[in-house]
C-alpha cells in the first residue's frame, strides 16, 4: 500500500470510528458472521461487546482480538431468548457508548412444517424477531439522542421470497428486512444509519443447527464477504444482497408471479432435504 493509499485508508478508519464508535455490540458473536463482524470491527479500532450463549467461545475470540488488534473486548454471555437479556445487556454497557449495533443472532430450521417441533419454531420467532426488536429498541434511542450511530440487521435472501421447507425462518427474516428498511428511512435524518444485509448460503453453523448434514448445493459465501459487503453499504443504502445468484433469486418476485417464485424456491430447498437425517424427500 502506497503512502497516499495508506493515508486515505487511515482517514476512512478514523471517520468510521467517529461515526460508529467507540463501542460496537454484536449479537451472535461466537461464530460465523458474528465472529467475522467482530474481527472486521476490531481492525477498525472499535471496542467490542460480544454477545452469545457460549462464554468459552466468546472468551477465546476476545483474547485473540485483543492480542492481534489491541481491541478492548467485553464478554457478555447471554441467551437472547431470555426476555430480560436485552435489559441486562443495557445495564452491563452503562457508561459505555454503543455507536454500532450488529443485530445478528438467529437460527433457522429446514423441513416439513407439520413435522417440526412447535417449541423450536416459536423460539425461532422469538430470537429472530422479538430479540432483534428488543435490542434495537434498547440501543438505538441513545444513538438518536447523540445524533450519530448505526445498526446492521442481518436478514437473509430467504426473507425476500417464499421459502417452502423453511417457511417460518423465511417469515422471520422478512420481518427483519422490513424492520431494517423502514428504520433506515426513519433514522437517517436523525444521524443514525441502518443497513440490512441479506446473505444466502454462507459458511457457518447454520446448516448444522438446522440439522442438515453433508454438502449443500450452490455457492457458499464466506462470512467475511458478507461482513465486508454490509459495512461497505452502511450509511449508503437501505439493504443489500450478497452474491449474484442470491440477487437473481431476490428479484424474481418483481418479474414473475409469486406462485411461480414459491414453486421454484421450493424445488431448490427440497434438494437440501436430501441431507436431513432420516429424510423422506
Amino acid at each position: 500500500m502506497g503512502r497516499e493509499s495508506k493515508s486515505a485508508y487511515d482517514a476512512s478508519m478514523v471517520a468510521f470510528a467517529q461515526q460508529y464508535g467507540p463501542w460496537a455490540l454484536i449479537s451472535g458473536a461466537s461464530s460465523g458472521i458474528g465472529a467475522s463482524f467482530a474481527e472486521n470491527l476490531a481492525r477498525r479500532g472499535l471496542s467490542l461487546a460480544l454477545v452469545a450463549r457460549r462464554k468459552s467461545r466468546l472468551q477465546a475470540l476476545a483474547q485473540r482480538l485483543q492480542a492481534e488488534h489491541g481491541a478492548e473486548c467485553l464478554v457478555l454471555p447471554e441467551d437472547l431468548l431470555n426476555p430480560v437479556a436485552p435489559q441486562r445487556l443495557q445495564e452491563a454497557m452503562a457508561g459505555r457508548e454503543i455507536g454500532l449495533l450488529v443485530n445478528n443472532a438467529g437460527y433457522g430450521g429446514l423441513g416439513a412444517f407439520e413435522q417440526q417441533d412447535f417449541a423450536t419454531l416459536r423460539n425461532m420467532v422469538r430470537l429472530n424477531c422479538e430479540a432483534v426488536l428488543a435490542l434495537a429498541h434498547h440501543f438505538v434511542p441513545p444513538m438518536v439522542e447523540r445524533g450519530r450511530g448505526g445498526m446492521v440487521m442481518v436478514a437473509s435472501v430467504a426473507g425476500m421470497l417464499p421459502c417452502p421447507w423453511m417457511s417460518v425462518y423465511g417469515a422471520t427474516k422478512a420481518f427483519d428486512l422490513q424492520l431494517g428498511e423502514a428504520l433506515h428511512v426513519e433514522l437517517k435524518p436523525k444521524g443514525v444509519d441502518v443497513v440490512t444485509v441479506c446473505p444466502g448460503h454462507t459458511a457457518s453453523e447454520f446448516h448444522q443447527i438446522a440439522g442438515v448434514h453433508g454438502p449443500v448445493p450452490g455457492r457458499e459465501a464466506q462470512p467475511e464477504e458478507v461482513v465486508a459487503l454490509a459495512l461497505s453499504k452502511l450509511g449508503k443504502g437501505n439493504s443489500t444482497v450478497e452474491g449474484l445468484q442470491n440477487k437473481i433469486l431476490a428479484n424474481a418476485p418483481r418479474f414473475f408471479p409469486r406462485s411461480w417464485t414459491a414453486a421454484v424456491s421450493g424445488k431448490v430447498l427440497a434438494k437440501r432435504l436430501e441431507h436431513l437425517p432420516d429424510s423422506k424427500a
